[in-house]
């Protein structure tokens, strides 16, 4: 088993990995300006080993190692990983890091699989641990016309898929999109995106491979591209993920490194019991953000004077159902957990998606009030340069001094601007709608997760049915 540390992280990206960003290859992740903040931003998945070990760091007898990689086994280690999510986030101002997203599919890995594929997992998992691995997850096919399963589409490489195979090896051919820290991650891990029948055998896919593995390319997104000063940009001058069309052209993937393959009666089960874990994760990953959103609110009504006026009590009082609404469902998920195949606690469905829908679902009304308190400086206010210039600055502080000074009332609306507003605020829109399925899937899994026979029950025995 082993600890590494941010820096030995960042070193153990040097490899030649396949790398695309607005056209031109990167040659080493590490030295290009435009990756250094996402891979800072990742590495506090290493640092809270070092700020909090009684939290971070897991032994089993056989050593240290990462606690995101501890296997839950009772509803208190499903509450731990949530407060280990919840800190680590907090670092990272509610964007998440790192190792979250991996360990949640090794766990989906260990829970729902059996045979060969199992111990494959296995073993991949004490690779990890004893490695201190980052892995990337890529799940999401790039799915073509999403009225059609795989092997109906037009062109075969919408969806990854099998293409030949040997005595050691498959090989693959397709993409996956929207692939989170795939580039400075140290491990691909791919997922199935979806149930699958028995045509679609050859998508029925779960392997992982080292980002450097040739014919595996990485077409980075280029958003918060730019520098971003610290005045303008209290967040997103610190944090950002790398997303990546992740595409597979041929790739060699070694036997012992697949987890699933032509069984498409599991593509479906072991999908779900990656989102089971990764929906429990964006629970406890959003809630520093969400104490961000309330903290500013607060915050900004009372440097603009307006805290003691009913309407803004009652936003505010919103804003806080809202949070701990969230929180509340996230904690129950945990409470409620049992024990899964193979003996992984599962954190409890029900409580997971209601969770994770209450907040995709109040997202955007929660920012619009927030927005609302803030004023419109958030549009129109001065930027790094005029605070800098000591004769503008002198102009600012005069004019812009409300119930508090200049100073603490333009950073607090900068950063609610950063938050609500800008690249890296659309960014958080945009998942708060997309990210660890839509409010659509989870109205889904909420269905299916809600026992209706004690109230059917009730209704029965009332009416002497």
């Amino acid at each position: 088993m082993g600890i590494r540390t941010a820096r030995q992280y960042r070193e153990g990206l040097r490899d030649g990995r396949n790398v695309v960003y607005q056209g031109q290859k990167v040659d080493d992740v590490t030295a290009f300006s435009e990756f250094d903040t996402a891979i800072s931003h990742s590495g506090l998945a290493y640092d809270i080993a070092e700020l909090e070990p009684d939290l971070a760091i897991a032994d089993d007898g056989q050593g240290p190692y990462t606690a995101f990689y501890r296997v839950p086994r009772t509803a208190e280690d499903i509450e731990r990983r949530g407060r280990l999510i919840e800190s680590v986030c907090k670092l990272g101002t509610g964007t998440i890091v790192l190792k979250e997203v991996g360990s949640d599919a090794l766990f989906g890995l260990l829970r729902a699989l059996s045979g060969e594929g199992l111990e494959n997992a296995k073993a991949f998992y004490e690779h990890c641990c004893a490695n201190d691995v980052a892995i990337a997850v890529a799940q999401t096919d790039v799915k073509g016309d999403r009225m059609l399963a795989p092997h109906q589409q037009a062109d075969p490489d919408l969806y990854l898929h099998i293409v030949d195979e040997d005595a050691d090896t498959i090989t693959v051919r397709g993409a996956k999109v929207h692939t989170s820290f795939s580039a400075n991650a140290d491990e691909i891990l791919v997922l199935p995106t979806r149930a699958m029948g028995p045509a679609d055998a050859d998508y029925a896919l779960s392997f992982a491979v080292p980002v450097d593995t040739p014919g595996l390319t990485l077409y980075v997104s280029p958003y918060l591209h730019g520098d971003r000063d610290e005045f303008t940009h209290p967040l997103s001058s610190k944090h950002k993920l790398l997303e990546s069309l992740t595409v597979f052209d041929d790739v060699r993937v070694p036997k012992n490194r697949v987890f699933l393959a032509r069984q498409p009666e599991l593509a479906g089960p072991l999908a779900i019991a990656f989102v089971d874990y990764h929906r429990y994760t964006a629970i406890n990953y959003k809630l520093p953000l969400l104490d961000l959103l309330v903290g500013s609110a607060t915050m900004v009504a009372e440097a603009n004077g307006i805290s003691k006026a009913g309407h803004v009590k009652s936003k505010l009082t919103e804003l806080i159902s809202y949070t701990e609404t969230v929180r509340g469902f996230g904690q129950l998920a945990a409470i409620r957990s049992t024990q899964g195949d193979n003996g992984v606690q599962l954190p409890d469905p029900l409580a997971v998606n209601m969770a994770k829908y209450h907040f995709a679902h109040g997202f955007h009304a929660a920012t619009a009030a927030v927005l609302d308190l803030a004023g419109g400086l958030v549009a129109t206010g001065p930027g790094a340069g005029d605070w800098a210039d000591p004769d503008t600055r002198k102009v600012l502080e005069k004019y812009f001094a409300a119930a508090v000074p200049a100073e603490q009332r333009l950073r607090l609306i900068n950063l609610i601007g950063d938050l609500c507003t800008g690249s890296w605020g659309g960014y958080q829109s945009v998942l708060a709608t997309h990210a660890e399925g839509s409010a659509e899937a989870e109205k889904m899994q909420i269905a299916r997760s809600f026992d209706a026979s004690r109230a059917r029950g009730y209704v029965s025995e009332l009416l002497g049915f």
